[in-house]
């Protein structure tokens, strides 16, 4: 049974590597040459990369992604979806989850991988129903992280619970690159067993076992890899395409991909990762996640806010930190948004002196189970101290959520020219507003720029002016348009 392979490139590869900086213009040139490797999926969407295409990058996300679609003929295109907190960092009213799913199938997303930070299946439902309702395939994740609480037999009830509910696949993502070899064979086997449903291993290579593991799950019968082009691969992206397509070649598992056109794309994708260096992690393989379970771009982030406090020097203590942090809430995988909610506590745990002595809005939201209900649970002492008399919910969150869409297509008005508009206001309500108030003023002025090219030309006309103007007039107005557009 040949091995499949899902490409994270554009997606999950930079924004590991390069802080999601890649813009569309280094993408779509190489796209279709992509689309012919005869991958299973693309990953090119959800994640950061909604957020950073509105706030670093100046590009409307919806655009790219449609982009990406037409020049997709064969591949399906995948995205990450964070359960009811979509591409933020909150939940949100169901409403605008439907209708987030909705405008996402509709736009090109072909797969929706559904995950939720704390593995509270709650939180997947209303996504889950969504995907399915828009006719996309459905993949359930598992958030794999090393606890007392999170077993094999932990991890299989998940997998069975999800294809009850609807998920056509699951996926063990290991997003700290801590799963071992063995575990994921044993791993793999037992929802292998205990599921009827293709199976996908994602993982990052920054504790230097994901090769491994790759080759183990392989073994034990895994139908989808995640991998990223060598070029943009290892640290803490995905392990590289090239090596797993060559290390299987001619095997009962062999991925029947063209090694030598991988090779191309690399070429190219090593030439744009130069123009990124300014925002290269520079975090190289750290065995040291197999202790603390810190992802990678979690680590970044800690970096930049002890740099900002002139603490660079804790960062050690603050490693050591968030294991016991974890150990206080609950045990809860360190992904979005917990591993920043769980970072940024123990930065003030360290920096204060004092643990729990200054607690965040969101770590107080975690324990009054605003996110959901904590794997385990909380430790007495700790919940008590940042309680603080606050209401403790036992329910689904988005269930205490009103809908959010009406009152927000009120407040944005017609700065939202369509539902995609709308939804990334919902989302990301400042920096949307700023995109789509640059983006009036760059179409009231590409108007005023062809009604005056028309002027000009009119009066050519009316003068019989033989300037060999009128046959290039729409190629001028056009070359104007996107001058203007930079």
């Amino acid at each position: 049974m040949r091995l499949r392979i899902t490409d994270t490139t554009l997606r999950d590869a930079h924004q590991s590597l390069l802080a999601t900086r890649m813009r569309m213009d280094d993408i779509l040139p190489i796209a279709p040459e992509i689309d012919e490797i005869g991958f299973n999926s693309v990953e090119v969407w959800g994640g950061a990369t909604f957020d950073a295409s509105l706030r670093f990058l100046g590009e409307d996300p919806w655009e790219r992604l449609r982009e990406l679609k037409r020049r997709f003929r064969r591949t399906p295109l995948q995205m990450l979806l964070r359960g009811q907190n979509i591409v933020g960092y909150r939940h949100y009213a169901d409403d605008v989850v439907e209708k987030f799913v909705e405008r996402a199938a509709a736009n090109g997303i072909d797969i929706f991988r559904i995950f939720d930070a704390v593995n509270d299946l709650r939180n997947l439902e209303t996504a889950v129903r969504a995907a399915s309702k828009a006719g996309a395939a459905v993949q359930g994740t598992i958030c794999y992280t090393i606890s007392p609480v999170h077993t094999t037999n932990t991890y299989a009830r998940m997998a069975k619970a999800l294809v009850e509910m609807g998920c056509h696949s699951i996926c063990i993502k290991d997003m700290a690159g801590i799963l071992r070899p063995n575990d994921a064979y044993d791993l793999v086997c037992r929802l292998k067993t205990e599921t009827k449903v293709p199976i996908q291993l994602h993982g990052h290579c920054t504790g230097g076992l994901a090769e491994m593991s790759y080759i183990k799950a392989i073994e034990a019968g895994v139908d989808v890899v995640d991998c990223a082009i060598s070029s943009l691969s290892q640290g803490t992206a995905q392990p590289p395409c090239e090596s797993i397509v060559a290390a299987l070649k001619g095997s009962d598992r062999d991925t029947g991909l063209d090694l030598e056109l991988l090779t191309r794309i690399s070429g190219y994708f090593s030439e744009v990762r130069k123009k990124y260096a300014a925002f290269e992690g520079n975090l190289p393989m750290d065995p040291g996640v197999l202790l603390h379970q810190v992802p990678g771009g979690m680590i970044s982030n800690l970096v930049a806010q002890l740099r900002e406090q002139g603490a660079l020097d804790k960062l050690g203590a603050v490693l050591e930190e968030i294991p016991r942090i974890r150990a206080d809430l609950g045990y809860p995988p360190l992904v979005t948004p917990t591993s920043q909610i769980i970072g940024s506590q123990a930065v003030r745990n360290v920096l204060t002196g004092g643990r729990y002595e200054q607690v965040s809005k969101e770590v107080r939201g975690y324990v009054l189970g605003r996110y959901g209900a904590p794997p385990a649970p909380i430790d007495d002492a700790v919940r008590e101290k940042i309680e603080n008399g606050g209401e403790v919910i036992s329910s689904r969150p988005a269930d205490r959520l009103d809908p959010e869409l009406e009152r927000a297509r009120e407040e944005i008005g017609d700065l939202a020219e369509s539902e995609e508009d709308l939804l990334a206001f919902v989302l990301f309500p400042q920096i949307t507003r700023e995109f789509l108030e640059t983006r009036a003023k760059e179409e009231v002025v590409d108007r005023e720029s062809v009604v005056a090219i028309a002027a000009v030309f009119a009066q050519q006309q009316a003068e019989q002016v033989p300037s060999g103007d009128g046959q290039n007039f729409g190629w001028k107005m056009a070359g104007r348009r996107r001058s203007l557009r930079g």
